[in-house]
């Protein structure tokens, strides 16, 4: 699997870095990460002795963590952190509780996650994954529950702009489909926690027989990164109501559509083709 871009290092995504980083940390620095997940705003205003003694750990263990989310110390991080965390005060527009200010708020976040996700994949592995699709004989795209109808809109997408693929919506179909697949084909999953079974039983049938696996996560490390060739990673930040999956969604979905444009941009010939035969079509279902 090639080496992911560390999350903590992108201006804005420092959160989502945090998070994305959080199952491949040792516990003492998971330990440091949580305690900074669950009050960021204190964290802005807290020592590094103040943090460790939060976290059960020691001050050289709060440095060396926030280190490998990509920072050079401890107090390079909290500045990281207060820019990105003044950046989504409550909105000043709208009083509290009125229901504009949930909009306002929410469609904030939707639109910081998008920027994430742009931040937070490693160009190598966006670069392999397009490489991958574009000289794809076929591809299936697998996923389960809410990551279901990403991979159902996305193979109607790709399919469009020409490359052949399929999204079966039964997870028994999607294993017997990846048993079917050969050498020079692709397998693409998405699942926000990485540990969706049924998916990593595609994956390790397609791995079998001979295809490129490529998945779509919020989390750098994860029992599918491990079976997957290409990992992309985009997580998210978490917002009211613990709807960060659902936030996953907006960023999986930016992941999804810059595949397509790029896979579309290799082969402008077979898109353009494949766009008139769309056109043509939906030309004929219209009065």
């Amino acid at each position: 699997m090639p080496d992911q871009t560390t999350p903590g290092r992108a201006a804005g995504t420092v959160l989502a870095g945090v998070r994305a980083m959080l199952p491949a940390l040792q516990s003492g620095d998971a330990r440091v990460a949580r305690a900074v997940l669950d009050d960021p705003e204190a964290t802005i205003y807290r020592s590094v002795n103040e943090v460790a003694e939060l976290a059960g750990t020691s001050t050289a263990t709060v440095v060396r963590c926030a280190q490998k989310l990509g920072f050079r110390g401890f107090q390079q991080f909290k500045v990281a952190l207060a820019r990105e965390y003044a950046s989504f005060a409550e909105p000043s527009t709208a009083e509290a509780g009125q229901p504009t200010s949930a909009l306002e708020r929410i469609t904030a976040m939707g639109a910081q996650t998008v920027r994430d996700a742009g931040t937070l994949v490693a160009p190598e592995s966006f670069d392999a994954a397009v490489s991958a699709l574009h000289g794809a004989n076929r591809a299936l795209l697998v996923g389960v529950g809410t990551s279901a109808p990403l991979v159902q809109d996305a193979a109607y997408r790709f399919r469009v702009v020409g490359l052949d693929t399929e999204a079966p919506a039964d997870v028994h179909m999607q294993h017997v489909s990846a048993r079917l697949l050969r050498q020079g084909d692709v397998c693409l999953g998405v699942s926000h926690s990485g540990a969706t079974r049924e998916t990593a039983d595609s994956f390790g049938s397609a791995n079998s027989a001979g295809a490129t696996t490529v998945l779509i996560t919020s989390f750098l490390r994860s029992p599918l990164a491990e079976l997957a060739d290409v990992v992309l990673t985009a997580g998210t930040r978490e917002v009211s109501f613990r709807l960060e999956a659902m936030a996953s969604r907006l960023a999986h979905l930016a992941v999804l559509d810059a595949l397509v444009i790029a896979v579309a941009d290799r082969d402008p010939a077979r898109a353009e083709t494949a766009l008139d035969h769309y056109a043509d079509v939906v030309a004929e279902h219209r009065p």
